[in-house]
């Protein structure tokens, strides 16, 4: 059992964790081996992301005024968390990724920049392109319009050197 000191500790370190996180995956492990748990927690820690199990009375105070409240009636029976700090993407596509290859692993459900979303829509969500792919698109959308009024002003300007230059090379024939 827990003793109060602890149980405030627990709650602190989890209000902190869910004011930073990006996205969060909230998943059933019932079943699970703790090989495979750990395999889980290796694979979502290389993409930077924390997999914890918690106890659900202390994770719901701990949603409490923070970004992560919306799933504050999802912590029922055994729930584990994957919380993502950077892209909210990469939590859905990595846990996704891995409740593919072992059945076990149920989705829940999970939040993405405070709003609550069922499995389904997470999956939606994961396939979206990575933030960097995105960005890139977006500067290229962005910078399509100055490269062909570039394009389009040089193209002036050499055309109006061709005919200066022809121009030049009648007067000299004439």
């Amino acid at each position: 059992m827990l003793n109060k000191e602890q149980k405030a500790r627990i709650v602190t370190d989890l209000k902190e964790k869910f004011e930073k996180t990006k996205g969060m995956v909230m998943t059933d492990y019932k079943g699970l081996t703790v090989a495979e748990i750990s395999d889980l927690r290796d694979q979502l820690r290389s993409a930077g992301i924390e997999y914890k199990v918690v106890k659900n009375t202390l994770a719901r105070i701990a949603t409490d005024g923070t970004p992560m409240e919306a799933a504050r009636d999802q912590f029922k029976g055994p729930v584990g968390v994957a919380m993502g700090f950077d892209d909210a993407a990469v939590v859905a596509k990595t846990v996704l990724g891995f409740s593919k290859k072992n059945e076990k692993l149920k989705v829940l459900g999970g939040v993405v920049d405070g709003n609550l979303y069922d499995a389904s829509a997470l999956k939606t969500i994961a396939s979206l392109p990575s933030r960097e792919v995105l960005l890139g698109v977006l500067a290229g959308t962005m910078n399509a319009p100055a490269s062909k009024l570039a394009r389009l002003m040089n193209s002036t300007v050499v055309q109006f050197a061709y005919a200066l230059g022809a121009l030049r090379d009648k007067k000299s024939a004439a």
